[in-house]
């Protein structure tokens, strides 16, 4: 099945992208969560617009996004949320939670989608999280969750 992904799919490709993908794949899961689209020819025309949109916020070069991520290793990023008894917290910290908190720290304005969150946040402490800023870079940031 020939698609034209819409929004970045880690592993597969990004806003842009004809893709290739198995019938199951593209029928099931791309297409109903709007991941993609059917490839067409004037689905081609839509491309050149994706591309430009998705150069507008991606970091430019690599030595920029080098710089962004030696700003980020020395960045505290602290986050108050609503914790009950124990630590825990009701609901849990969200990519988006976490862009505004970097932002608010006096970091560089990240896009939520760019933030990889390995285990999902639901206690207050220290976690780690991942941030792709450029496809040869990806930057550590640590983010200190608080109960409030």
């Amino acid at each position: 099945m020939k698609l034209i992904l819409t929004s970045e799919v880690t592993g597969l490709g990004a806003p842009g992208d004809i893709v290739e993908v198995k019938n199951g794949y593209g029928r099931n899961y791309l297409l109903p969560r709007g991941f993609a689209i059917l490839w067409t020819r004037g689905g081609e025309r839509q491309i050149v617009s994706m591309k430009k949109a998705r150069e507008a916020r991606e970091i430019r070069d690599l030595g920029t996004a080098q710089e962004v991520a030696g700003r980020l290793k020395s960045l505290k990023v602290s986050l108050k949320t609503k914790a009950g008894q124990g630590g825990r917290l009701f609901g849990s910290v969200t990519t988006g939670d976490i862009a505004e908190a970097v932002k608010a720290a006096g970091g560089p304005e990240l896009d939520r989608r760019r933030i990889e969150i390995p285990n999902a946040i639901k206690s207050v402490g220290s976690h780690r999280v991942s941030v792709k800023l450029h496809p040869e870079v990806s930057a550590a940031l640590d983010v200190e969750v608080i109960g409030a």
